[in-house]
């Protein structure tokens, strides 16, 4: 009934994803949705972005670890970045007319720097969808018992298949009816567990000390790894492209706006839910957190300890929230490498219609280099922090320096970019007090703001 329940859910959600791509007649449909999306779907899309595999299996199984202090980076950093996007960047994105975020370095910088832009912003994505492909294979190997990377080839397929069709539209309005299923199939399991565990209040009681501390001791080094967690989605998803086409994709500013508070608020309340969960998993059924893979104790206490009723709900929401967020990260990396990369080399002779088939091209391209990572590596919170760092160091201070600082420049833009890397890989190689990305943010922050000052520097000294 289970497996029967599973193949009938990815039926119709191919099935959605095949009626929504009806609406894609050009490139501006295929990336944006033709900008038009009501704020429910808006809303919806933005809280799908990363309740993935990071925030049921990732997160929850480094909860258990180490308590709430150990998921700062995710759900509250994602939260963090949705609030930052809506107060400081939609507004002023949403005006300019943008396709990609790529574009922005263009119109703001240069063709150039839009160039070395994109080489940052596109192949972070792999490491990020391969994180979600792992976990769809382990819900297949769990289900079905395939091994798990049969499980991660044919969730590509067909998460791919539907990306490749329908674009952003196929994707805003799985989203809606995907984010629906997430809430209740959660809400249902988190009250069925809580109630055997003999209700909220009981369990927290039962909850070893310090596992919800939430602020760091006062020593440097725990400090600085504080504010590294915080920043790694908080502010490196900023400069990224799924959240910049999830916003774009509204019908008005202000519906774009409003939808990345509505989206922090769902998420990070929602994203709750596993973490509580995973408690009650500790709880009554400790077998399943202390043996294996943690990443799995709690689909398999699902298994073993739930009626069939509540398998369905909670493995159509697994299966909901990581297909949405999928879809999207394939998605995003393929409008950069087409928009931005392509076109541009291209010489700019591509007509729209060869343009769209250039980026679902580029969505086959991704998926399949995604595949083959997720068939390599399993550990699915490590490689969406991963993802993230990259964009922090090159791209964060030329985002917001070009959209707050009128002198900056290209050259300013390309120095941010090539120190914060270079700065980045320093503290990588050599072994600090300090988290890398914390003197590559600040190095790549400076070397913009001198960057930019020279050029005008060097034509005062010669006036």
């Amino acid at each position: 009934m289970l497996l029967v329940s599973i193949i009938l859910y990815l039926a119709l959600t191919i099935a959605v994803g095949y009626w929504a791509s009806r609406r894609v007649k050009s490139t501006d449909d295929f990336m944006l949705a033709g900008r038009s999306l009501p704020l429910g779907l808006s809303s919806a899309a933005l809280f799908a972005i990363w309740f993935g595999s990071e925030t049921v299996f990732g997160a929850s199984a480094e909860f258990l670890k180490g308590g709430l202090y150990s998921v700062i980076e995710d759900p509250f950093g994602g939260a963090l970045c949705l609030l930052l996007f809506g107060m400081f960047f939609a507004r002023k994105l949403y005006n300019m007319n943008l396709l990609t975020l790529g574009d922005f370095f263009e119109v703001r910088y240069s063709r150039r720097t839009e160039l070395v832009a994109s080489f940052f912003l596109a192949p972070p994505y792999a490491g990020y969808i391969a994180a979600q492909l792992v976990a769809l294979g382990l819900i297949l190997n769990i289900i079905t018992g395939l091994p798990v990377w049969q499980g991660v080839i044919l969730a590509a397929s067909v998460v791919t298949f539907y990306t490749f069709i329908g674009g952003m539209w196929a994707i805003s309005v799985t989203d809606f009816f995907q984010s629906i299923v997430i809430i209740i199939g959660l809400v249902v399991l988190a009250v069925t567990l809580g109630t055997k565990a003999g209700g909220f209040t009981n369990l927290i009681n039962e909850t070893p000390e310090g596992t919800f501390r939430f602020l760091p001791k006062p020593e440097f080094k725990e400090v600085m790894l504080y504010v590294s967690a915080w920043s790694v989605l908080g502010l490196g998803s900023l400069p990224s492209q799924d959240v910049f086409q999830r916003v774009m994709s509204s019908g008005s500013v202000k519906v774009a706006v409003r939808s990345c508070f509505i989206g922090a608020a769902l998420y990070l309340m929602i994203a709750m839910l596993p973490l509580f969960i995973s408690l009650c998993v500790k709880h009554l059924y400790p077998e399943f957190s202390q043996t294996g893979d943690t990443q799995l104790a709690l689909p398999r206490m699902v298994l073993a300890h739930t009626g069939i009723f509540v398998q369905v709900l909670f493995f159509g929401s697994l299966l909901s929230g990581i297909m949405s967020t999928t879809s999207s990260a394939i998605l995003a990396p393929a409008s950069i490498f087409s928009e931005n990369l392509i076109r541009p080399l291209a010489g700019d002779k591509l007509t729209d219609k060869q343009l769209l088939m250039v980026a679902r091209l580029c969505v086959l391209g991704f998926s399949t280099v995604a595949t083959v990572m997720a068939c390599m590596r399993s550990n699915i919170y490590h490689l969406v922090g991963e993802s993230s760092i990259l964009s922090l160091v090159t791209l964060f201070a030329p985002l917001v320096m070009g959209l707050y600082w009128k002198k900056a420049n290209a050259m300013g833009a390309l120095c941010s970019m090539i120190f914060g890397m270079a700065t980045w890989i320093f503290f990588e190689t050599y072994d600090t007090d300090w988290p890398s990305l914390l003197p590559a943010t600040f190095v790549s922050f400076l070397a913009l703001i001198c960057g930019s000052l020279w050029p005008q520097k060097k034509r005062n000294d010669q006036d």
